[in-house]
């Protein structure tokens, strides 16, 4: 079955990264958008078919999703393994910074996370293959291609990855509420792989016990929590705040 992904900055960011793209569709009639003139141009340059179609075609195709006049029939995904996003850290000779998310189910969650991870520079990010929500076109397109620039691993058990990370050195520290440890005061400079849970429930039980150490954000209004991805992200960038600083 043909994958697709749709939307404009999805689609550019396709282009400029190692996926192939088999085909690209544009709605009638806007040709001359500034972006989508770019798409075209760089679609020319790779000898990327390109065909004009009416809106409602890509309406179907992308089962009423916001396509933004854009669309690309684009190669399966290729997942990689935990050792390909160590080695990519290696050779770039950086401390490893990884993202584990454990059965994340909202892909705009997914997407947001995967987005907030290649902003800051996170080398690679690891989910679940079961119970958790695919990396399909919605969350490429919530994490405005973001997707296409990481290095994203599917792994069947997490808390043996999690035990592998550990003997190549990696502390895992877990997002969590019951935690005693505020995120600001856990140090976060070294090879690290930050776990982020489930919307409602959290970090699983097995996965919270093979992390080395669990941390909070404060929370001093009335609710006793933050949306899984907002929470993800302030973590991300604390992280990155003190490999700057260190």
């Amino acid at each position: 079955m043909p994958e697709y992904i749709w939307g404009r900055n999805p689609v550019t960011e396709t282009l400029h990264a190692g996926r192939r793209v088999k085909r690209i569709f544009l709605a009638d009639g806007q040709r001359e958008a500034p972006t989508v003139a770019a798409i075209i141009q760089e679609a020319q340059r790779r000898n990327i078919p390109v065909e004009m179609v009416p809106r409602a075609r890509l309406d179907q195709l992308s089962r009423g999703a916001v396509h933004q006049g854009c669309l690309a029939q684009v190669e399966e995904r290729k997942y990689v393994s935990v050792d390909d996003i160590l080695t990519h850290a290696e050779r770039l000779q950086q401390e490893p910074l990884l993202l584990i998310l454990d059965t994340i189910q909202d892909v705009n969650n997914l997407g947001s996370l995967l987005r907030t991870a290649e902003a800051a520079g996170a080398h690679g990010v690891i989910i679940p293959l079961h119970r958790a929500a695919e990396i399909n076109a919605t969350v490429v397109k919530s994490a405005a291609g973001a997707t296409e620039h990481l290095l994203i691993a599917q792994e069947t058990n997490l808390s043996r990855t999690i035990e592998y990370l550990k003997k190549q050195h990696i502390w895992v520290v877990g997002l969590a509420g019951e935690a005693q440890a505020l995120y600001t005061k856990a140090d976060l400079t070294g090879p690290l792989a930050l776990v982020v849970g489930n919307e409602g429930k959290g970090i699983s039980r097995l996965v919270r016990e093979h992390c080395d150490l669990l941390i909070k954000l404060p929370m001093y209004g009335h609710i006793n929590s933050l949306n899984a991805a907002v929470a993800g992200s302030i973590a991300l960038y604390e992280a990155l705040r003190q490999r700057k600083t260190n």
